[in-house]
């Protein structure tokens, strides 16, 4: 089972930082509602498989960064579905919301990193860089866009 789990847990990362990517590059080519269905979709997948993560974390007895990296990751998919999708809040102009809301999302993704580890160290490599990719993106499409 704890090789499953491991599994479920780097293919999740993984897939995260794609749609993710994915979202950025729409945004830069004049897609950003296509990026936000996108966004929608992959927060919804997310937050379940994320949940089932934490219940199997009672089973594996899995330590307490495990666990903090899990929560920080849920927390945020949690306010991001709260905040982009449900009450539609366009936080994205004001400066110190979204310094906020961009350390929040490099800490929880980042996180995964080391969930996405115990898979092997191949999930770990394509794992770190997938996250590059994705802060580079990040930071371009912001610039480019102002989303």
């Amino acid at each position: 089972m704890l090789a499953q789990i491991n599994l479920l847990g780097a293919v999740t990362t993984l897939a995260y930082f794609c749609s993710t990517i994915m979202i950025f590059v729409l945004r830069l080519l004049g897609k950003a509602d296509w990026g936000a269905k996108l966004g929608l979709a992959q927060t919804l997948v997310a937050i379940p498989i994320t949940c089932y993560l934490l219940y199997t974390a009672f089973q594996l007895e899995r330590t307490t960064l495990y666990w903090i990296q899990v929560i920080l990751f849920l927390a945020f998919l949690i306010l991001e579905l709260l905040v982009d999708f449900v009450f539609k809040i366009d936080f994205r102009g004001v400066r110190r919301m979204v310094i906020g809301y961009v350390t929040f999302f490099f800490a929880a993704t980042g996180g995964m990193i080391g969930v996405a580890s115990l898979a092997s160290a191949g999930w770990a490599i394509a794992a770190v860089i997938l996250y590059l990719i994705m802060g580079v993106l990040a930071f371009v499409q912001r610039a480019v866009t102002g989303i």
